[in-house]
């Protein structure tokens, strides 16, 4: 069992993102429409099985180039200048799949060309070439939380003056291979995600995303104040049955928000137990703060998802108004679960989680001027 909290404030330069709804500014509009990207699509893609919602940028079967590079490079477009790569500006790239589903696609045809962006260093070195940052790249993989990850570690290199500046670049594209292993826990199946929805049976929907942030020392009126990161280490999948995960990251993040009121945007992916246990910890160390989670419009996006959601975080604070839980109606696990809409205004921080397989559990605090 490990923690850590890293009090260290670093200022978000830029961030953006791209999902099967658009940008960050029509993924919001999308949100707050209550409109979902996810559909319900064969699991094996091309090759047929059950159908289960996934949200997809396209054909979720690997092709040459791999599928991920054209949305990739879309979204490199709004990258701001900088010698990206460059040891002041190193480039974090974070991913639970970088181009597995590459190796998968290598074993069905055997077609070689596979197995050049098939691992993740391949995969970043892709990225690399082809985007022309510099040789400074840093590759993280840790499930559901490693885009928290490679924001505390962009922050860790700022705190240390081993950098100026520092890109985080995050992409999970869903494939066969990845969709298949979610079908075979159950949690992926044939009904619509509804996160903290107290319900009799949970179900996830998987999602394609992408997003970069910039982070500064100074940078503009948002920043990163502080991370707190727990690994259960309890099992393969499951959480503490005490929630106690949870509650760790939540009750280190609470210590910091110094009176600020806050608003919450969890993991929700919609399993039951993990829901429960999520929910009853921020209403536990954030009675009152409205809880939402984006997945039942925009599936998880994996290792990714903390990035993407963070990018409409961002801008929904800009708008003045943040998506409720979409696909979600009461009863839920508890009050502070919102289902609606609801302005910004009134808030100075957000709370931002993330959580992943084995009980590895990631919490950020967004603040502004």
């Amino acid at each position: 069992m490990s923690a850590s909290h890293d009090p260290f404030s670093a200022g978000l330069e830029a961030c953006a993102c791209l999902t099967p709804l658009g940008d960050e500014q029509a993924t919001l509009a999308a949100l707050l429409a209550g409109r979902s990207a996810l559909s319900l699509t064969p699991v094996l893609g091309a090759q047929g099985g059950d159908p289960v919602p996934l949200a997809l940028m396209g054909p979720m079967d690997e092709t040459q180039p791999p599928r991920w590079l054209a949305p990739l490079r879309q979204l490199a477009a709004r990258l701001p200048a900088g010698a990206w790569g460059t040891a002041r500006e190193p480039v974090i790239v974070t991913s639970s799949n970088f181009g597995v589903g590459s190796l998968y696609a290598f074993t069905r045809d055997r077609d070689p060309a596979h197995l050049t962006h098939g691992t993740p260093w391949a995969a970043a070195e892709l990225l690399r070439r082809e985007l022309g940052w510099g040789p400074q790249i840093h590759v993280l993989s840790h499930a559901c939380v490693t885009a928290h990850l490679g924001l505390a570690q962009a922050g860790r290199l700022l705190q240390a003056g081993l950098a100026d500046r520092v890109l985080v670049w995050s992409f999970d594209f869903v494939s066969p291979f990845v969709a298949g292993g979610f079908h075979s826990l159950k949690i992926l199946n044939g009904a619509m995600p509804a996160p903290y929805a107290a319900r009799e049976t949970g179900s996830i929907g998987l999602g394609d995303g992408a997003a970069f942030a910039v982070l500064a020392r100074e940078g503009g009126p948002f920043r990163l104040e502080a991370h707190a990161l727990y690994n259960e280490m309890h099992h393969f999948t499951g959480n503490q049955p005490d929630g106690g995960g949870f509650a760790a990251t939540a009750a280190a993040i609470a210590a910091r928000t110094g009176g600020r009121r806050v608003w919450v945007k969890g993991h929700g992916t919609g399993t039951l137990e993990a829901g429960r246990l999520e929910a009853e910890g921020f209403a536990r160390h954030f009675p009152g703060a409205p809880l939402v989670s984006w997945k039942g419009s925009l599936g998880h996006t994996l290792g990714s998802c903390g990035l993407v959601e963070l990018a409409v975080a961002l801008a929904a604070w800009r708008a003045g108004r943040a998506p409720g839980t979409v696909g979600t109606v009461a009863p839920t696990f508890t009050a502070e679960v919102a289902t609606e809409a609801f302005p910004t205004g009134g808030y100075d921080a957000a709370v931002l989680a993330s959580n992943a397989f084995g009980g590895a559990h990631a919490t950020m605090l967004l603040t502004h001027d």
